[in-house]
């Protein structure tokens, strides 16, 4: 018998699970005959597909047997398949480690008391370990198909588990819970069917519960009791998303996604579709109500489940639909794919192309319809990913119209979200530009001083507060054959200014020039500001160039050459200490004065400056003069 210590990780996660998750115990049975499922589809996958396997003796099912407590015990309950199985390699690694790089997060997504659900088992792939819950100690007795030996895994969850060869171990696995205080209420006859029709009603391989029941025999006067085994399949065994909708309940459909998915909320949305002519698929797919945690991972665990002929083929194939719309789960059972498609085959297939390229469609119209017909929805929905639409913009040229419409964002005259098509209805028809505003606090976007002369005009701005908008608002370009501006650019009041506004950064001209000339490299230039009434100054971008906003994204990510990039220093002619700079002729004081204006807007744009100490100085010594 060999010994092994669990992964650091492992032992924390089954510390957890044992002391902080109450509320959905009972989630256990679903995960492991989710997982019982997965390993008979990957043994139905080889039988039809690798030479290897095409003769092996494949009898699909699922059987679930208890036993009541005997002697001060809580009893046992055991989940066996006829599926792919395990080595004792395979046990080691499977059930000893967590082999996702998101284990961090989802560990610290369930710490703190805050965290006393298990609605996250199952998102990491970690849902075997459910069954500590209900357990004191577990065991898992398995033979992979093909092979000669049988093994026993064994574990109290105290931070180590042992292996060892087992004799006359059938091929697939069983999975035995010897029950604690708290999961002796599931070896029962009732609980168990219950919660299959409730979890997994929908698992396309037959589930059988063996029961004892007792029967009478002999005559009235001379009855005895005994007991009599029985076998009873508990599921319906038949794949729901090949049933007509009209045959299936709003509560079967939200069932089979808590199946397919681990998630203990219902879904948002859902759509069901089934396609015939010169290509036959069915897809069911699902938006989830909240954010899984590995959205915006790199290495994000793709949410649709790709059958052909109802026969499973893979879960973790990125192309099945774009990166944008990972939040999507569910199905695509294919009628025209080979049973033996590749990854690589997968990515050429044409006729996997033709599935994405309608479901992509389907699935923006579905939104579509949300928004228009259940706004509430729809901002609940984009509150969730709508920064996923946003990188949609970006990548998906093809759908991008649709995508537009699909926007929403903060403005500067509506309460809550607008979209680009409401902002045009309520534009006045001489403007001809859709104007906004990105950067990343829209507390600090909402107070900004670029907004002065687009509020006394009643211009309304976007308020783009997302990091993404700087990469989306640019790629976006026009909507409806208005050009997005973006006011902190410079070019953005150009088409705003009158001749007044002409005269009088004419008249200053001597004034600019002198600043520019004392500020050097630190400015691209200095003009006088059409977009100001209250402030002083302002810094813009010239329009060519990264905003400040972007270039702090680009340091982020590694970039060094942004030195050369420098902003443009706005000032307002009509502004009080303007003017009276503009009648100094103290070169010093206009110096000082000059780099404070140039300072403190930065300040206000959230930039850091290069010298704080030399800052503090400088305003020193002008309230020293002020005084």
């Amino acid at each position: 018998m060999a010994k092994h210590k669990f992964q650091t990780e492992v032992s924390r996660l089954l510390h957890l699970i044992v002391h902080s998750l109450y509320s959905h115990p009972e989630v256990f049975l679903r995960e492991l005959i989710s997982n019982a499922s997965d390993a008979l589809d990957r043994l139905k996958y080889l039988t039809l597909t690798d030479e290897q396997y095409k003769g092996f003796p494949f009898v699909p099912r699922i059987d679930i047997a208890f036993a009541e407590g005997q002697g001060g015990g809580h009893g046992t309950l055991s989940v066996t398949d006829t599926g792919i199985g395990m080595n004792a390699e395979e046990l080691s690694q499977n059930l000893g480690t967590i082999a996702s790089s998101g284990t961090h997060t989802f560990l610290e997504s369930m710490s703190g008391d805050a965290r006393k659900d298990s609605s996250l088992i199952g998102q990491f792939g970690v849902g075997f370990y459910s069954a500590f819950m209900v357990a004191d100690r577990v065991e898992v007795l398995s033979r992979k198909a093909g092979e000669d030996k049988g093994y026993r895994w064994s574990s109290d969850g105290q931070g180590e588990f042992e292996i060892d060869e087992a004799q006359e171990v059938p091929s697939g696995t069983t999975v035995t819970l010897h029950l604690n205080e708290r999961g002796k209420e599931f070896a029962g006859r009732w609980q168990i069917e219950s919660l299959v029709r409730k979890y997994s009603n929908h698992i396309q391989f037959p589930i059988y519960l063996h029961y004892e029941e007792l029967a009478s025999e002999g005559e009235e006067d001379k009855k005895e009791e005994r007991r009599e085994k029985k076998v009873e399949q508990v599921n319906s065994a038949s794949a729901l998303w090949r049933r007509a909708k009209n045959e299936i309940t709003d509560e079967e459909y939200r069932e089979f996604y808590k199946t397919v998915t681990h998630d203990t909320e219902d879904p948002l949305h859902f759509m069901h579709t089934r396609a015939e002519g010169a290509l036959e698929y069915t897809t069911l797919l699902y938006i989830p109500r909240k954010a899984p945690p590995d959205l915006f991972w790199v290495n994000y665990r793709p949410g649709v489940k790709l059958y052909v002929k109802r026969v499973f083929i893979t879960d973790d194939e990125k192309e099945l639909l774009p990166t944008y719309l990972r939040f999507v789960h569910g199905i695509i059972d294919s009628e025209d794919l080979p049973l033996n498609v590749s990854r690589e085959m997968l990515q050429e297939n044409q006729v996997l192309k033709n599935i994405r390229t309608a479901t992509v469609k389907r699935i923006l119209g579905e939104l579509d319809k949300m928004a228009k017909n259940t706004p509430e929805a729809y901002r609940e929905f984009y509150g969730e990913f709508g920064v996923c639409l946003k990188e949609g913009v970006y990548q998906d040229f093809a759908n991008r119209e649709s995508l537009l419409e699909l926007l929403r964002y903060r403005s500067t005259t509506e309460e809550g979200l607008t979209s680009l098509a409401g902002y045009l209805e309520r534009k006045p028809e001489e403007q001809k530009a859709i104007y906004y505003i990105t950067g990343g606090d829209e507390h600090k976007l909402r107070s900004s001083p670029l907004l002065e002369s687009y509020r006394r005009k009643g211009i309304e701005v976007l308020i783009m507060d997302h990091e993404i908008d700087e990469l989306v608002a640019p790629a976006i370009g026009r909507y409806k054959d208005l050009e997005l501006k973006a006011v902190n650019r410079s070019g953005s009041t150009r088409d705003l200014e009158t001749e007044a506004d002409k005269e009088q950064q004419e008249a200053i001209r001597p004034l600019l020039d002198r600043l520019k000339g004392m500020l050097g490299d630190l400015v691209k230039d200095v003009r006088a500001s059409t977009r100001l009434t209250d402030s002083p100054s302002c810094i813009v971008a010239d329009d060519e160039d990264p905003t400040l906003h972007m270039q702090s994204m680009l340091k982020a990510l590694g970039q060094k050459d942004l030195a050369a990039i420098k902003p443009v220093l706005e000032i307002n002619p009509g502004h009080e200490i303007v003017k009276k700079l503009e009648a100094a002729d103290n070169d010093e004081l206009v110096a000082d004065i000059g780099r404070l204006l140039f300072e403190q807007a930065l300040i206000v744009e959230g930039a850091e400056l290069a010298d704080p100490a030399e800052f503090a100085r400088r305003l020193n010594r002008v309230m020293a003069r002020a005084l």
